[in-house]
């Protein structure tokens, strides 16, 4: 998915305002089922996201739903993630509950669960399921205590994208298949006069660090995950100093730019972008052609003798408030938008893949990735963001944005980051 850029310190407040907000009102929330009674059957569903950039596609999935089980879908979108995620907290306290929303997997879900704030789709999931619709391996991100909640909105792969004119104008003919290979690449795009890597200073600070940790020791990377590692363990020490590494050398952008990663793979301000698939919609709303313009290729392995290639993967949910007046309808809705017809229709509008297998993606080289990915070859390694509890998200993204901002000694901040990590864990226990 595409979380919109926001300041580190405006993440960290509305985290900690959301927590509070989420503990006031969940007292009151009830049973994860509407009461048949309060059912109202509506011909059209509000659908709150923080995607505003998604709105044709959604829009154009909207009018498909009305079309073939005469239920429409009526996108609001948010460009703001912060001003968001506050109303999606407020509206659970409120009468007219989000029939359709947008929500990441992991923790943050978990604590919507936890309140009893979401509505279960366990029957749903086990049907799809069933019907090849939606793969077995995302089970476990929309699980908890043995249900599921939410249906995926969308499935994406952490590729790299480049520039085709860049690489042509540094003479790069082959795409890099190992780590060395890709470093000399990014030395040719330097020397071309192009920064070869993107980076960003606010919330998409943490890719680098993922994909040099993933690509070196994905084990390390679950266990911080789960607070069976810590920050300050070696590895990702090494891991800190290989990236710091990287930006003394200057194959990075500034960090602290405004345009749009998207808008400076266009203009060639960078040569390459390190971000998930749904990146394809996004160069294709400029008007840049996959495999004319732009293509990507899969990032390498740091450390070569790992027996599968990590992949970082993502999925977002689309969940439905507990005791939505429209339960019913919300059910017809999204048991529709699991099928191959509804998925083959908002693949194609966004220009990216989808998680059901069964979608006819037209982009040669986003389905050549699903088939591939589908293999053994790979490792699916869940994207930091979701992967990381939110207390810990918070303080490594004010870490790591004053790192690629100011690069120095690692240490102080990954100990910061523990501190972090450490009061949470021992909540847990």
């Amino acid at each position: 998915m595409s979380p919109n850029h926001r300041k580190t310190k405006a993440f960290t407040a509305l985290a900690v305002a959301g927590a509070l907000a989420l503990t006031a009102c969940g007292g009151g929330a009830g049973d994860s089922t509407t009461a048949k009674g309060d059912d109202k059957p509506v011909d059209s569903l509000k659908f709150y996201n923080d995607k505003g950039g998604w709105k044709e596609a959604f829009t154009q999935v909207g009018a498909a739903s009305k079309k073939d089980v005469g239920v429409g879908m009526e996108p609001v979108g948010y460009s703001d993630s912060n001003a968001y995620t506050a109303f999606i907290r407020s509206s659970f306290r409120t009468k007219e509950k989000a029939d359709l929303f947008t929500w990441h997997t992991g923790k943050e879900l978990e604590e919507l669960v936890d309140q009893k704030l979401v509505a279960e789709t366990t029957e749903q999931w086990t049907k799809a399921v069933a019907d090849g619709n939606i793969p077995e391996q995302l089970k476990e991100y929309f699980t908890y205590d043995g249900k599921q909640y939410c249906v995926p909105l969308n499935a994406g792969y952490w590729v790299m994208y480049f520039n085709k004119a860049v690489f042509k104008k540094a003479g790069i003919t082959q795409n890099p298949k190992t780590w060395p290979e890709l470093l000399a690449v990014a030395d040719k795009v330097k020397a071309a006069g192009v920064k070869p890597f993107y980076q960003t200073n606010i919330l998409f600070s943490f890719v680098w660090f993922e994909t040099l940790l993933a690509g070196k020791d994905p084990d390390l990377y679950d266990a911080l995950a789960t607070g069976k590692a810590k920050y300050t363990d070696q590895g990702v020490v090494d891991v800190m100093n290989e990236w710091k590494k990287m930006i003394d050398a200057g194959l990075f952008s500034d960090p602290g730019a405004k345009t749009e990663p998207q808008a400076q793979l266009k203009s060639g301000a960078v040569g390459m972008v390190n971000f998930g698939t749904w990146f394809s919609g996004n160069l294709n709303t400029l008007k840049m052609k996959a495999g004319t313009d732009y293509d990507f290729f899969v990032i390498p392995n740091v450390n070569p003798s790992l027996p599968k290639t990590s992949m970082i993967f993502e999925t977002g949910p689309v969940c439905s408030a507990a005791q939505s007046e429209h339960a019913s309808t919300v059910q017809k809705w999204t048991d529709w938008w699991v099928t191959p017809q509804a998925q083959t229709a908002w693949a194609n509008s966004r220009g990216d893949l989808s998680f059901n297998p069964k979608a006819e993606v037209k982009d040669p080289g986003l389905a050549a990735l699903n088939k591939d990915v589908g293999g053994d070859g790979y490792r699916l390694i869940n994207r930091w963001f979701e992967a990381t509890p939110v207390p810990v998200m918070n303080k490594a993204l004010e870490v790591f944005g004053a790192f690629v901002t100011k690069p120095g000694d690692p240490m102080p901040g990954l100990k910061k980051i523990q501190a972090e990590a450490d009061a949470y864990w021992a909540k847990q226990k």
